[in-house]
């Protein structure tokens, strides 16, 4: 696969979250390959991060956040929506990425439902599937970073954490 190597996904959850935006996430079939450009991230990390689904241990639920930096975790929320996100870091230590816009797709529900990819891909290995993956394209867009969505449970300082990242020309 033309994907980035193992090493890239080693980094802790916010240097990937600034650094995924303008890449490609590429998903592949029988008779389609599509690339599209994520434009919007947010990071979640283990160190006390109560809005990290692991802040709170390992369960069934999370157990994909403890695998090596590179794998999917996806999971399920409203009874609707998948949400993607890249698992990033060394094996046991749980941080992720959540892809909140990728191509002509703006909120993490309408990436995975747009781009085809649901439960079944939680666990996925970036680095070595062949259904999908993240291609460099040498761009390296200007960000806008903010706080994230959707987390005020969280409280502080984790509500108010600059950790979601925007290609500044989707803002436009």
């Amino acid at each position: 696969m033309p994907g980035v190597d193992r090493s890239f996904f080693l980094s802790d959850a916010v240097t990937v979250a600034q650094l995924l935006p303008g890449m490609n996430i590429v998903t592949a079939s029988e008779d389609r390959t599509a690339r599209f450009m994520i434009t919007e991230t947010e990071a979640y990390l283990s160190d006390g991060d109560k809005a990290c689904h692991a802040s709170r241990g390992r369960t069934g639920r999370t157990e994909p956040m403890y695998l090596e930096g590179g794998h999917l975790y996806m999971y399920f929320v409203y009874g609707m929506h998948w949400m993607m996100n890249v698992v990033t870091g060394p094996a046991d230590y749980p941080q992720a990425v959540l892809i909140r816009g990728a191509g002509p797709f703006s909120g993490p529900g309408r990436v995975t439902r747009g781009m085809g990819i649901d439960g079944s891909f939680n666990r996925e290995d970036l680095t070595t599937s062949e259904r999908v993956w993240i291609e460099e394209t040498g761009s390296r867009p200007e960000l806008i970073a903010g706080p994230r969505v959707g987390i005020g449970y969280a409280g502080e300082p984790w509500v108010s954490k600059p950790w979601r990242f925007i290609i500044s020309e989707e803002l436009k």
